[in-house]
Formats: structure tokens, sequence, C-alpha cells
């Protein structure tokens, strides 16, 4: 296989894992937070998304070119920063100070 359609598709698998890893751990957070059993959630989740990620990380260092591991790398860490801007809190009022609470004394 030509190295450099392996180091793109590296850099693509490394992008999906990463996607799933953070939007999992994002879509954790939202459901997690308000179920009766919150521990279950974020245990089973971190264990169903290291699997998915160690099994996807092992397959691509099979190949035993560093390279290859360095491309998965580099697109798991691109897809952390695309899942925390996509996922980001809007701000409506960004230009205005924030309101005091009304039950403050």
């Amino acid at each position: 296989m030509n190295d450099t359609l392996a180091l793109a598709l590296a850099l693509v698998a490394g992008s999906v894992l990463g996607g799933i890893f953070f939007g999992g751990l994002w879509w954790t957070i939202r459901n997690g937070v308000s179920s009766d059993r919150p521990a279950i959630w974020f245990f089973g989740s971190f264990l169903v998304r290291m699997t998915i990620v160690l099994a996807g990380f092992y397959l691509i260092a099979r190949s035993h070119q560093w390279q290859r591991l360095v491309m998965c790398l580099v697109g798991f860490v691109m897809a952390r920063l695309i899942v925390t801007w996509l996922t980001r809190p809007r701000l409506e009022n960004a230009g205005r100070p924030g309101q005091e609470a009304s039950h403050a004394p």
C-alpha cells in the first residue's frame, strides 16, 4: 500500500476513534448526570470507550510503523478539538455582564 495512503487512513482511523471516545464522553455526561445511578453510566461508558479506542490503536500499531501510530494519535487529538468545539455551550449574551442570582441575600 502506498505510504501516503496508509498515513491518511491512519489519520482517519484516529479521527473516528477520537470521535467515538469524546463524543461518547459528552453523551455520557449529558445522560449520566440526570440518571439515578450515574456511577454505572460513567464506569460502563469508560470501559466501552477505552475498549474500542485501545483495540483501534492496537490494530494500527500492529503494522510496526511508528508513523502510522503517530498519525492515528494526531487524528485522535484533532477529534478531541472538534468535539470540544461542537459541544461547547452557546453564549447568547456574550457581550453583557452576568446577571446576579435573585435568591442571594
